[in-house]
């Protein structure tokens, strides 16, 4: 026993009108919200076939749906950008303190050195303070 199956054309066809009927609340099974598995109950059709065969129906139901590749994508790289955007100039802050801290490092180096110098003076027995 073979199976007669639909031509490609006629199976995208029914699965448009599957998804129309959906949209207009006119659904043959009740369906009431837009999903692919709406569309392929309606269409009498697994899932599978949708996803695989159909790639243009699914984006279909998925720009019903609010969903789309293209406007989940554009989200993304608009967030990327942002996030790219806080990257850099975080990099630059990072840069700048390493600057203050590598000119506070040599600046605190002098100060010890010029400490040591004055507690060597302190200390020695020649030296006499003088009072004003």
């Amino acid at each position: 026993m073979t199976l007669k199956r639909k031509p490609f054309d006629a199976r995208e066809k029914d699965l448009q009108l599957a998804l129309h009927r959906i949209q207009r609340g006119r659904s043959k099974t009740g369906e009431k919200k837009v999903t692919i598995a709406a569309v392929a109950r309606e269409a009498d059709v697994s899932t599978a076939l949708i996803h695989n065969y159909y790639p243009n129906i699914a984006e279909a139901i998925r720009d019903v749906q609010g969903r789309s590749s293209r406007a989940q994508r554009d989200v993304k790289h608009h967030d990327l950008r942002v996030e790219r955007e806080k990257n850099r100039a975080l990099r630059q802050a990072v840069e700048e303190l390493n600057a203050k801290v590598a000119s506070l490092a040599s600046l605190n180096e002098v100060l010890m050195n010029e400490n040591r110098v004055l507690k060597a003076r302190h200390n020695d027995p020649k030296v006499v303070d003088l009072h004003s």
